[in-house]
């Protein structure tokens, strides 16, 4: 896990053997915690391991809910949601989510939004029960959701689904699962973002496009544009103390050198 600087967008540091799809922070407890397998808790200051924790199957997507404390890690390959204590990293419980999970989000009062990707649906969270309490469907036409923002104060989530393609965001009433409206996305997103300071909605795409989608009220949405980034770079964040959307992708580089006979010869450069 590489940490930056936002304001300089330099390097501060690394949190070794993480090797992780995902990072979130408690920034209450100072401990951050990386999606590898086990997730790796570290001190935010120290940027040293506090300890690793054991989860089923193959965390990919992880959250952290100010609500009660909690980071919850998701899975592809055991459908479900482990739950653990941020402060002492102790593992509560978990869920089952009746599918294969992708991103998640939360209002911060006691109720999270997870899509699942294999039955294009968002399952909703009771944070305090730890139970499952609805599947808002994405209709007929719209599927594989990957990526899902959040507009906290007008409960709308924005859906980013892979089909039909090149893929489409779908704007749901968090309340009751009620499809508000639909618009094109420019690639099979991975990620979603929403920015409440411009009520705008951002979706990352692995062949290098970044869709921007505004919401001129909480019933009426337009695509404001589809920006081309880099390829590969399909997860995003945003830094909403400069209103800055930040990508990462790998870039190859070509070899220098020949592969020997059998063999490849590869660079690896990060951004």
């Amino acid at each position: 896990v590489s940490v930056f600087n936002l304001d300089t967008l330099d390097s501060v540091g690394e949190i070794p053997n993480a090797s992780a799809r995902g990072a979130a922070v408690d920034p209450k407890s100072g401990h951050g915690f990386a999606s590898s397998n086990p997730i790796v808790m570290w001190d935010t200051k120290t940027l040293t391991t506090i300890k690793t924790i054991e989860v089923q199957g193959g965390p990919d997507g992880i959250l952290f809910d100010p609500f009660n404390e909690r980071v919850y890690v998701f899975s592809h390959r055991a459908p479900n949601a482990t739950v653990i204590n941020a402060v002492d990293g102790s593992v509560v419980g978990t869920i089952d989510l009746g599918g294969a999970p992708e991103q998640a989000v939360t209002d911060g009062q006691g109720h999270l939004y997870v899509d699942i990707e294999d039955k294009a649906n968002v399952a909703v969270i009771d944070a305090k029960t730890m139970k499952v309490t609805a599947h808002y469907d994405l209709g007929e036409k719209n599927g594989t959701p990957a990526g899902l923002a959040f507009d906290v104060k007008n409960h709308i989530l924005f859906v980013a689904c892979r089909t039909p393609a090149p893929g489409m965001m779908v704007m749901l009433n968090a309340e009751n699962g009620k499809v508000i409206a639909s618009l094109p996305l420019g690639g099979g997103s991975d990620g979603a973002v929403f920015n409440p300071a411009t009520m705008e909605a951002f979706s990352s795409a692995g062949n290098g496009t970044l869709t921007v989608i505004k919401e001129n009220s909480p019933t009426n949405f337009t695509v404001e544009q589809t920006v081309e980034t880099m390829p590969n770079a399909k997860t995003l964040t945003l830094d909403s103390k400069t209103n800055r959307i930040i990508l990462i992708a790998a870039e190859f580089a070509p070899p220098s050198t020949p592969a020997p006979a059998g063999g490849r010869s590869c660079q690896e450069l990060w951004k």
